[in-house]
């Protein structure tokens, strides 16, 4: 077993160890298929994760998605299941509802919005003076934008961000913890339901509360369901994106300097952002069957972790440098941070558009602003986000 301690994707700490990419590497080389626990499975190398994404019928989603998943856990069932949980062709139906509003022809419309929003908030930022980079700007930016697909009225946003982040650590903390946020959230959404069936507009929820699928309108609980996915995956994600590339491209001066002085590499260094921060650490599948992965004999009911930051450093597939962050780094092979697969993340499209967009009026103001202390990082076995970052934004010298 790799390094001195235990090896366990359900405890938040293992993935906040000091030498977490160290431990990745010698599993990739000794154990790609680590069995953590009987029954449980770390997966670690780019070409099985993918293979266990693109199999729903040998591994699925719907007996667990997250590490510490609520379904596995709770003897409470759930009154419906997240479009995580969906299986064929069930997850098909629900996807192709508003798959079509996050394609990047349809979110180009978006792009001028988003663009005042990024714009707005850093006009905002007094320079000189440090700011927590989060608060300020990585929290607020794609809040604002998830909101604005979703219909919310900009008197409600303020309160997202308590909403997502008691959301995305309530499987790892107890309940009592994150009860009274989670309990906000849900009469929020509902009433937000409620609304837009009374004044449906042109926004997601509008064509939610009006979609069918099979000829039967969605439940209640469905779109609950679906709008909680939404509203918390369109917030962390594109969140810990943000600041995971300031702080990256902060350590890498030299690579920040060439995306601030070529816009034209900008999609290209988001893309390498994308595989550096690798935003969501794990999703997990279960065996269908007996089977076997990477060579390793796994048994029906095994629940496998996908560790996705393992994938995006295979040097098997990125090579010999792939522990280097290299923002020119050709964009084929493509990195797994949004997934694979049935499952790969319905928002990609936006998350890109957003971290385009966002570093490129960053460093059209401030290409040499700087960190002045330590990330605080969100412990999570969901996320590998950053709870705040320290920086001061100045213009360059």
């Amino acid at each position: 077993m790799p390094g001195d301690q235990r090896i366990d994707p359900r405890d938040a700490a293992f993935f906040a160890r000091e030498d977490y990419f160290e431990v990745l590497a010698r599993l990739r080389h000794e154990d790609p298929v680590h069995e953590c626990a009987p029954g449980l499975w770390a997966v670690t190398r780019y070409a099985d994760i993918r293979d266990l994404s693109r199999d729903p019928g040998g591994f699925c989603s719907g007996r667990g998605a997250l590490v510490n998943d609520p379904i596995r856990t709770s003897a409470t069932a759930m009154a419906a299941p997240s479009i995580l949980h969906m299986d064929p062709p069930e997850h098909a139906a629900f996807r192709s509802l508003v798959n079509r509003r996050f394609t990047p022809r349809a979110l180009a419309g978006l792009a001028g919005s988003i663009r005042s929003c990024a714009a707005d908030l850093l006009d905002a930022v007094e320079p000189g003076e440090e700011i927590d980079f989060v608060a300020a700007l990585a929290a607020p930016f794609p809040i604002t934008v998830i909101a604005e697909l979703l219909g919310v009225d900009e008197a409600d946003r303020e309160d997202f961000r308590r909403w997502s982040d008691a959301a995305i650590e309530s499987p790892d903390l107890p309940p009592a913890e994150t009860m009274a946020a989670l309990g906000e959230l849900s009469g929020f959404i509902v009433e937000h339901i409620r609304a837009k069936r009374d004044r449906p507009g042109e926004d997601l929820v509008s064509l939610l509360v009006q979609a069918e699928v099979d000829g039967c309108p969605l439940s209640k609980e469905e779109l609950f369901m679906f709008l909680l996915t939404l509203l918390v995956a369109g917030n962390e994600t594109t969140r810990t994106l943000l600041s995971g590339s300031a702080l990256v491209l902060d350590e890498h001066p030299d690579q920040r300097a060439a995306l601030a002085a070529d816009r034209e590499l900008v999609p290209g260094g988001v893309e390498e952002c994308l595989r550096w921060v690798t935003p969501v650490h794990a999703f997990c599948r279960t065996a269908t069957a007996d089977t076997v992965v990477g060579g390793t004999r796994i048994a029906q009911g095994d629940y496998l972790c996908m560790l996705y930051a393992s994938a995006n450093r295979d040097e098997l597939v990125f090579g010999d440098d792939a522990a280097r962050f290299d923002v020119r780094r050709p964009t084929n092979p493509k990195h797994l941070a949004f997934g694979f697969g049935e499952h790969v993340c319905l928002g990609a499209s936006l998350a890109r558009l957003e971290g385009r967009v966002f570093l490129e009026e960053l460093l059209a103001r401030f290409p040499d602003y700087a960190v002045t202390g330590s990330a605080e990082r969100v412990l999570s076995t969901t996320v590998a986000g950053i709870r705040s970052l320290p920086v001061v934004l100045a213009p360059s010298s």
